[in-house]
């Protein structure tokens, strides 16, 4: 998994606390490396329907009689997508909770 885009968020996140609290925000290291965390979330999303498909066209493979393909792989790749998609689903909830939680805020 990419970890870059969660280091990014952390750092923006530090750097709002700072502006909020009167300090003045490093910019430039934040703007260095940014990263988008809707293009993160969008490529993770990508990865886990590529999994998906993968795993299904070796299924069908395996089911019309390709010798290439064996038993043990179509297993393995299943797992890996539904493993994947799970995954995606606990971020999703997550990203909820915390829109959540946002909005119930006090102004």
């Amino acid at each position: 998994m990419d970890t870059r885009g969660i280091e990014q968020m952390i750092s923006e996140l530090r750097s709002t606390a700072q502006a909020a609290g009167g300090k003045p925000a490093a910019q430039g290291a934040t703007e260095a490396g940014a990263v988008d965390f809707a293009q993160v979330l969008q490529g993770a999303l990508k990865d886990v329907s590529a999994a998906q498909s993968e795993a299904r066209a070796m299924s069908r493979e395996f089911s019309a009689g390709n010798p290439d393909v064996n038993l043990q792989d179509v297993m393995v790749n299943l797992q890996k997508a539904s493993l994947s998609f799970n995954q995606m689903v606990q971020v999703r909830n997550r990203l909820v909770s915390a829109y959540q939680d946002i909005m119930n805020m006090p102004v």
